[in-house]
């Protein structure tokens, strides 16, 4: 469908602020919860192998919704259900900070992820809709916004923790004015189609060679992400050997220029093209990660995690932009395709990681992320619906 005949260029900028407004929300009460798990963890009495087993329910949750968040998508219409999903995210997000058990835990994260999921599709959906109606590459500043949102929550949950506000509040607080936000976005947002919201979809489509490649480009990349998030202050501390107060250096680095990288991506990506400015990322991925492991020091290995920021920085936006476009499925089934294979990247690599390094050394496990990252450059260069 062409969204462009549904908004006038002086209505787009409103369509712009709706979604990224989503998206802000969403990256604000993920944060909130990942800002208070220690003072969770204290509270429930969990051993550091308790935590582990128990946050394995928010991606489990996702996981298992992501062969149907698709399929609700496309049959119901992504206006509708990123405000049911994004609603039902932040009620949850007030449920965890009423736990008194773990079991209790255990059931909200699996909901948290699972309605997490659902908005996830529903508003890249209407992402990639209103980037079609400006006829350029925008998807990456809407992931930078998720990241941003992420940096102010966590300023505001150091801000609660300071003042031993318990996390009940804290959610609740983040979850009223996340209430705000949307209700207030929601009228603006992108409508559907009467296709887009009737017509009637098959749960399971298997992903054609395009999507798949799309997947894989976004699977390398998400390892590469998820060893950063978990692993970079054990390898600033364990390979690097920097003092206990720089232990985050690496990740701080990291997150500066990702969180950079996706609100220039898009400016880039318009001049250079997509499939170039992918390529470039899988190489900066490689090298940074090849600096850190082959110079273990703190000024080089700082440089190199600079390096691997900015790689992972546009990859999965503009994989989702692309997967938006495909004429075989339906946006949002795409869409749930791509980062179903995606999103294994995100959960295998820590662990590939902590295996690798059992059996040789923590630079080894970093170097083969590496390689794996690299390959986002030549799986680029065979991705036909990246232009």
């Amino acid at each position: 469908m062409n969204y462009s005949i549904l908004a006038p260029s002086d209505s787009r900028k409103y369509l712009r602020l709706a979604v990224a407004a989503f998206f802000f929300v969403q990256g604000l009460s993920f944060a909130a919860w990942a800002s208070r798990i220690p003072d969770i963890k204290n509270m429930l009495h969990l051993t550091e192998g308790g935590l582990g087993t128990v946050l394995l329910a928010l991606p489990l949750g996702l996981m298992a919704s992501l062969p149907i968040s698709g399929w609700v998508v496309t049959n119901y219409g992504s206006k509708k259900m990123v405000l049911i999903g994004a609603v039902l995210y932040a009620i949850t997000l007030v449920f965890i900070g009423f736990v008194t058990r773990t079991e209790q835990l255990v059931i909200v994260l699996f909901a948290f992820g699972l309605w997490g999921n659902l908005t996830n599709i529903a508003i890249n959906t209407q992402a990639v809709a209103v980037e079609q109606v400006y006829g350029k590459s925008i998807m990456a500043s809407f992931h930078g916004l998720w990241s941003l949102a992420g940096f102010v929550s966590a300023v505001i949950g150091y801000g609660f923790i300071s003042y031993n506000i318990p996390p009940q509040i804290h959610f609740s607080v983040i979850a009223a004015f996340a209430f705000l936000i949307m209700f207030t976005a929601y009228k603006h947002t992108m409508p559907d189609s009467e296709k887009q919201a009737g017509e009637s979809q098959p749960m399971f489509v298997k992903p054609d060679r395009d999507l798949l490649i799309l997947g894989l480009i976004g699977f390398c990349a998400m390892v590469c992400e998820g060893a950063m998030f978990d692993w970079s202050g054990v390898y600033f501390q364990e390979a690097v050997h920097v003092p206990e107060s720089m232990k985050t250096l690496g990740y701080v680095a990291f997150m500066f220029t990702m969180t950079g990288g996706r609100f220039t991506g898009d400016w880039l990506a318009n001049r250079l093209g997509r499939k170039k400015i992918l390529q470039i990322s899988g190489l900066c991925m490689g090298l940074g990660l090849a600096i850190a492991v082959l110079f273990p020091h703190l000024i080089t290995a700082t440089i190199g995690f600079l390096l691997v920021g900015f790689g992972v920085s546009s990859v999965v936006p503009l994989v989702y932009s692309a997967a938006g476009k495909s004429t075989s499925m339906s946006a949002s089934m795409a869409l749930a395709a791509v980062s179903s294979i995606s999103f294994i990247g995100f959960l295998i690599g820590p662990p590939l990681i902590g295996i690798v390094a059992q059996f040789a050394d923590l630079r080894w496990s970093f170097g083969i992320v590496g390689i794996l990252a690299s390959l986002t450059a030549i799986l680029s260069s065979k991705a036909r619906l990246i232009k």
